[in-house]
């Protein structure tokens, strides 16, 4: 671990589906064209930061987004960072959901053909594990709900309390380690949409 170690996690801006609050896992739509004027808006605060690696989902609304901050140039592909598959749940509302299964939680159950939340946790902490050995700035351009499993592996939280993390559409978060107890990781910022430069 290395308390130089700066993670900003930062998720795509907004898609058709995000307005609606359907599920989207591996469905790749595009951003919306205020999804892309929200990405834009991210590269004024980005370019003040100098990462060592930006790596991106593979899924096109994370590459659009991380494209319009201006650091596509620089971007890698890293599956791990794709978002939840959603299995026979794609593109379904949580409420519709609920009809069939009474309180129903991606969080607590996953989805049917899709990932379980310990599928999703084995996946976060394979990718943490090459993270944490790394130094500097990294960029990560994500998903809602992965990006939230993601920040509360980090601090060693269970998947589950991961559906106390929203994460709205091209906000930024930034996971480190606690300046004054550097072997702890902290989550130093949560959801900014808008940063002060």
């Amino acid at each position: 671990m290395n308390d130089l170690l700066h993670l900003y996690l930062i998720r795509h801006g907004e898609t058709a589906w995000s307005i609606t609050g359907q599920h989207t896992g591996s469905t790749d739509i595009p951003l919306t064209a205020h999804g892309e004027e929200e990405a834009r808006k991210l590269a004024p605060f980005l370019r003040t930061v100098h990462f060592s690696r930006v790596l991106s989902s593979p899924l096109g609304r994370a590459r659009q987004t991380c494209d319009l901050t201006g650091l596509g140039v620089e971007k890698q592909n890293e599956p791990e960072l794709a978002e939840w598959d959603y299995g026979d749940y794609e593109g379904r509302r949580t409420e519709e959901i609920q009809e069939g299964k009474p309180g129903w939680s991606v969080w607590r159950d996953g989805c049917p053909h899709g990932e379980t939340p310990a599928n999703v946790s084995d996946r976060a902490d394979r990718l943490l594990t090459r993270l944490r050995v790394l130094s500097g700035n990294i960029a990560l351009f994500s998903h809602g709900q992965f990006g939230a499993a993601l920040a509360a592996r980090w601090i060693e939280l269970a998947v589950i309390e991961a559906q106390h993390l929203a994460l709205g559409p091209a906000s930024i978060s930034i996971l480190a380690y606690g300046p004054a107890h550097p072997s702890i990781p902290v989550i130093e910022l949560w959801n900014a949409e808008r940063i002060s430069q």
